[in-house]
């Protein structure tokens, strides 16, 4: 299945996809958040084909918003990828990273990049995201913590890089928490339907090729990492994770950081993309 938030901000109209129609969830759900994904695959086929949800007929007219409602957290992966890890100088870390993310900085797929005020060093990450849609607290395995994942989605895990590494004071969220620095979409896709373990990622800006790689080259996997997580903090339904990001980064000193007229697009096979306007504070 795939699940999607689509209207103005604030006011977006859950929905399910069936085939190229846009079937509104409100019967079901006020949105799709932590609560509606406990439950959502069997209620929602049900209701499908019970034929109790009505089609959204202007979808293709309608913003997308971010797939999932505000999560309780935002909890990301650092240098998960060797090649990216060894571009911003580091050796591929032995212990897992992570860092976090604020909540508010979500915004649709498609929406505005806004540099922040101050910012020379704004930079894109194309990443595999994945939602929680079962409470997690000490899973016993791997394999285990792959029955807690939601879905998959496509997030642009924007950084301020003086921000996050020259005046951090040694940790990484303040160059991460900017105002729409994290774009989320289009779409919540079941696990049913994406291979993510073996999917590829790609970022462009301004058409020419940024990013190119597959989440085959995670160092620590998708099982791994919600396993591990669930060792020192509980992930609650709609708790949303970005796995890392690979190789070819403004960070990298290889490409000019984003600048207003940019254009961002990000691609994940399966998971749809993105396209991102960037735009002066």
């Amino acid at each position: 299945m795939r699940f999607a938030r689509l209207g103005p901000v604030g006011q977006e109209i859950p929905v399910v996809w069936d085939g190229d129609r846009a079937l509104d969830l409100r019967p079901l759900t006020k949105d799709i958040d932590g609560e509606f994904l406990t439950l959502a695959r069997e209620e929602v086929r049900n209701a499908i084909l019970e034929g109790r949800l009505s089609e959204v007929t202007d979808a293709a007219s309608l913003r997308v918003g971010a797939p999932i409602a505000r999560p309780s957290a935002v909890y990301c992966i650092g240098m998960n990828y060797a090649a990216h890890a060894r571009e911003g100088g580091s050796e591929p870390p032995v212990n897992m990273v992570m860092f976090m993310k604020a909540p508010n900085t979500i915004i649709g797929p498609d929406d505005d990049v806004v540099i922040p005020r101050g910012s020379t060093k704004t930079d894109w990450e194309v990443e595999l995201g994945l939602v929680i849609g079962e409470r997690a607290s000490y899973l016993a395995s791997p394999e285990e913590a792959r029955k807690h994942i939601a879905g998959y989605t496509i997030a642009n895990d924007l950084s301020e890089r003086d921000w996050q590494l020259a005046i951090s004071g040694g940790q990484w969220s303040k160059g991460k928490s900017a105002p729409g620095y994290l774009p989320l979409g289009p779409a919540l896709v079941t696990p049913d339907e994406v291979a993510a373990d073996d999917v590829r990622l790609q970022s462009k800006v301004n058409g020419e090729q940024r990013q190119d790689s597959r989440t085959s080259d995670l160092i620590f996997n998708i099982g791994h990492i919600v396993w591990e997580l669930s060792q020192y903090l509980t992930l609650e339904p709609g708790d949303l994770i970005l796995t890392g990001t690979p190789e070819g980064v403004a960070l990298s000193g290889r490409f000019p950081y984003l600048a207003a007229g940019d254009v961002v697009e990000l691609e994940i096979d399966g998971l749809g993309s993105q396209r991102q306007n960037v735009v002066a504070a």
